[in-house]
């Protein structure tokens, strides 16, 4: 049973510009996602972590960065869970791209979306490598771990759409704002979805179980006292 905190990057510049940023280098937090990563320092706090992963481009690694200060946290880079490939549109205005065929593909019907030119890559791809990823992480850290990893919206997005059972056509009715941290936990028979999208509660309470838990897997009938996690 492990847990893992799916921790979007803080507002950047290409955020407040308006510009699907994709891959492009440089684009950094601006000073409200500065403030935003800054204060996850406080609602990690007591949350003792296995591990902390991050997209390799440099908005999720000032992220993690600034989330984990204080810590002696080596912060491992995986391109699994790095940003779409978005192609031709990297670094235009979100707002010149509406009037591109393939929007309303990626707004209807994202499963059969494949971004344009050489680097484009297929939102079907992205959830494929990112859920990979995590399934090898849950592994790897073993049972009654917790992880975090600091990715982008809609790798995050199709995850959660994973853990949920949905299928990826329904990824856009997923919020995941800038610094939002979202919990699921994977036990045997299915993934628990804690939390999506929260910007200002603490974490303390997922520290992992001291002992192994054979009902773990169970959902609580009726909904239980909300005394667990």
């Amino acid at each position: 049973m492990a847990t893992v905190l799916l921790v979007r990057h803080g507002r950047s510049t290409a955020n407040t510009g308006g510009v699907l940023a994709g891959h492009t280098p440089g684009v950094l937090l601006d000073e409200v996602g500065q403030q935003q990563a800054d204060a996850l320092v406080g609602r990690l706090a007591g949350l003792e972590l296995a591990a902390a992963i991050s997209s390799p481009l440099e908005r999720c690694m000032e992220t993690a960065q600034r989330a984990l200060a204080g810590r002696d946290a080596n912060i491992r880079m995986d391109e699994r869970i790095v940003e779409c490939r978005y192609g031709d549109w990297t670094g235009k205005e979100l707002k010149s791209l509406t009037d591109d065929p393939m929007w309303k593909v990626v707004q209807r019907h994202p499963s059969a979306a494949v971004f344009p030119g050489a680097e484009g890559e297929s939102l079907r791809d992205v959830q494929n490598r990112a859920v990979e990823a995590i399934r090898e992480f849950n592994a790897e850290f073993g049972d009654r771990s917790v992880y975090a990893v600091f990715s982008h919206g809609d790798v995050i997005k199709a995850i959660l759409a994973d853990a949920l059972g949905l299928h990826l056509d329904q990824f856009q009715r997923i919020v995941v704002n800038p610094c939002s941290v979202s919990v699921v936990t994977y036990t045997p028979e299915r993934p628990f979805v804690h939390r999506m999208n929260d910007t200002s509660g603490d974490f303390a309470s997922f520290a992992p179980p001291t002992e192994s838990d054979d009902t773990a897997s169970d959902a609580v009938v009726g909904g239980g006292t909300g005394d667990g996690r």
